[in-house]
């Protein structure tokens, strides 16, 4: 695996001073993921838990439903210039009865690390239908639970305490407990990782869960939660105007500006309770 962050000289200007520390980067590396040894995309990730992201991320396009869909996940050949395996290159085996992937998956084989929609095939693939709709999911998560959901995030984010320069997604019961956190360098790819633990966990539909994220919650991450068929969507920030629709549309809660005490929610309200 690769570092998880990198130590570099920086100048530090503050009050007319000047001085040269080392400081702490959040790296940044490409992972090409292959199906059944055939390209599928790159995205730029923070190295680490790349199996869970695979999982997640062939879930939350429609590729697998589960577990039981995966036969085998491998990293293959590759050095870098010390001669060492990069592990930047992760083959997926699909078991016999799942069909091989869509074109429409395909992302012209590129994602960037802030915008996983970037690059999609066709326009009409970014919208998917899940195999889990959280429309009927019954649970209620009390405003009090919510409001402390983003310290509690914030208190795993190990790599984000050094370094400043990750985002976090994180698992949780309506009770408030943390089933998983997950960092990197791209929103996507933490929620990816995070819905990836729970395929291989067997945890798939998440019925009853809370997904937090520590940015804003975009399209994609509420589709996201929609296929893995996680009933509530919290954010620290604001969420897209898409956004917001495509929640209402999946029965998704959509909760935004989570911070303190106050919070706005934007669809799925009979779930908040005071």
């Amino acid at each position: 695996m690769g570092r998880v962050t990198v130590r570099r000289p920086v100048v530090t200007y503050s009050r007319r001073t000047r001085r040269t520390r080392v400081d702490a980067l959040a790296a940044e590396e490409p992972l090409e993921l292959r199906v059944g040894g055939k390209a599928l995309a790159v995205t730029m990730r923070t190295p680490g838990h790349d199996v869970e992201l695979a999982h997640g991320f062939l879930l939350s396009e429609g590729v697998i439903g589960g577990l039981a869909d995966v036969s085998v996940a491998r990293f293959c050949e590759g050095t870098g210039p010390d001669g060492l395996n990069t592990y930047n290159v992760l083959d997926v085996a699909l078991a016999g009865h799942v069909p091989p992937p869509e074109v429409g998956v395909e992302r012209n084989f590129y994602t960037t690390s802030s915008c996983g929609v970037c690059g999609k095939a066709a326009l009409d693939a970014v919208k998917l239908k899940t195999r889990y709709s959280p429309a009927a999911d019954a649970v209620r998560v009390d405003v009090d639970v919510l409001s402390a959901l983003p310290d509690a995030l914030r208190a795993k984010q190990k790599v984000f305490a050094s370094t400043g320069g990750l985002h976090a997604a994180g698992l949780f019961t309506s009770s408030g407990e943390a089933l998983v956190v997950r960092e990197d360098v791209g929103r996507h790819n933490a929620v990816d990782k995070v819905l990836g633990w729970a395929v291989l966990q067997d945890r798939v539909p998440l019925a009853g869960a809370v997904l937090m994220v520590s940015g804003r919650a975009s399209f994609e991450l509420v589709q996201k939660a929609a296929m893995a068929g996680v009933p509530v969507l919290a954010a620290v920030s604001a969420p897209s105007s898409l956004a917001a629709e495509l929640a209402e549309e999946q029965g998704v809660t959509l909760v935004g500006f989570l911070r303190g005490d106050s919070m706005n929610v934007y669809s799925g309200a009979e779930r908040v309770t005071a």
